[in-house]
């Protein structure tokens, strides 16, 4: 089986996007180690204030106007991508949780009414977060819609996706996380509006400060606004989502995030946002939650156990998997942490040809068509482009972002590509035997 995952760690605070992913095949065989890049980063500090953006940064501009929509994002709002969660903050009062939204070549003006919810965390109250979901989109149909009705409007678009079918074609970004929080890399300059982005955990870091200060959340969101206001994204929960906190009295996981990025678990008889399914042109994703109880019997290996078996592989030939603890980790810092949930798991994923799995955590790049095949001590981004229902390109640069850039240094630096054949219609010899 070909399995495949990302990493980006999680314990140090790190600048930039971070892409890692680890890809093996059936079996427990160890081959050679294969190549590791001579590509040496400088020793990571702790997060500390001196290394952080100001908050007052353009960055984390607050939009001007009165009671002005901020951190609007969106996320896919059904199983097939005809229907897109609005999300965004009021901070002054509740204001109006309406959209209007209408397509290109449409004048008319559709409306669709949300709902207001808020959270207190510790001695965070936050503002008014609005939730809002629009049904019955047109495929590959370019949207505009507006929020802050009644006091400041703000307009957005976004086009919907490809209609799901066995050769569509469907690229998306890579990425294992954007700590922005502190000193900005130049590869958040390379956040695209059209970008449609697959995002394996760990988002604003706000756990790494005193009393898991949630005004990080509140900046996290003001920036990635750029983004995701016009692409979904495809959000897996990492452990910097738990912020569970009993020593202040927060004994509740997830608090924040499960607030404010909403999917569309429901969709995929999910009983938790954090585990769910969605197709995406010729791709059936499996979001898996590493922090969540996945031992027997539990509601995520329930879920699961009923779940693969229904994939359509005529339907969407490729099924991909995120997580955010690589199962498979060669590296010495979270070595084997994800080593229970691929005991539990592994032979499902084996039995139902899971293709790709992308996870996170490690601050380190590592793929392996057998064991740990390329492995360079950085992380960047990268594209995960389906060609038809048999082949896919994995690469860390592309004609329109040009190159992979590291975190550390920005420069362009292409250190790996590959070519993925679907284990349904395209199926190779995947044995590990030297």
């Amino acid at each position: 089986m070909v399995v495949m995952g990302s990493s980006s760690c999680c314990s140090v605070a790190v600048v930039g996007a971070v892409l890692v992913f680890v890809l093996v095949l059936d079996g427990a065989d160890l081959c050679d180690g294969g190549k590791t890049s001579t590509f040496v980063r400088k020793v990571e500090k702790a997060a500390d204030e001196s290394a952080d953006m100001p908050l007052d940064s353009d960055d984390f501009r607050v939009p001007p106007g009165c009671n002005a929509p901020q951190q609007v994002h969106i996320t896919q709002g059904d199983h097939v991508g005809k229907g897109v969660i609005v999300s965004w903050v009021t901070p002054d009062e509740t204001g109006s949780s309406e959209v209007l939204y209408w397509s290109k070549n449409s004048e008319h003006k559709k409306t669709a009414k949300g709902k207001v919810y808020r959270y207190q965390f510790y001695n965070y109250t936050s503002g008014y977060i609005q939730r809002c979901t629009l049904n019955n989109l047109m495929y590959n149909t370019k949207y505009y819609y507006e929020v802050g009705i009644g006091h400041t409007v703000q307009q957005f678009w976004s086009i919907a996706p490809p209609e799901v079918g066995p050769d569509v074609p469907y690229t998306s970004s890579l990425i294992g996380k954007l700590l922005i929080q502190t000193e900005r890399s130049p590869i958040t300059n390379r956040i695209h509006k059209k970008d449609r982005l697959l995002y394996v955990g760990d988002l604003s870091y706000a756990d790494n400060y005193l009393d898991h200060d949630k005004v990080r959340w509140d900046t996290w969101g003001r920036f990635v606004e750029r983004s995701v206001a016009y692409q979904p994204w495809i959000l897996t929960a990492g452990n910097h989502e738990l912020d569970f906190a009993p020593e202040i009295g927060e004994n509740e996981p997830f608090m924040p995030f499960s607030h404010r990025y909403h999917v569309p678990y429901r969709a995929s008889n999910s009983t938790a946002p954090f585990w769910y399914s969605i197709k995406r042109a010729s791709a059936y994703i499996i979001v898996l939650s590493s922090y969540s109880a996945y031992g027997k019997d539990t509601p995520q290996y329930l879920w699961l156990q009923q779940e693969l078996p229904k994939v359509n592989r005529t339907e969407t030939p490729w099924l991909i998997v995120t997580m955010h603890s690589p199962w498979y980790n060669s590296y010495n810092y979270h070595y084997m942490e994800g080593e229970t949930m691929r005991v539990m798991y592994e032979s499902w994923f084996v039995k139902y040809k899971v293709d790709v799995v992308f996870a996170g955590h490690v601050h380190a790049y590592e793929q392996s068509p057998k064991y740990s095949a390329f492995r360079e001590a950085s992380f960047g981004h990268a594209i995960f482009d389906i060609k038809n229902r048999t082949h896919a390109y994995y690469s860390d640069y592309t004609s329109y972002l040009n190159s992979w850039h590291r975190n550390q240094d920005g420069y362009a630096a292409e250190a790996d590509s590959m070519w993925f054949f679907n284990r349904i219609w395209h199926p190779i010899d995947d044995s590990t035997s030297v």
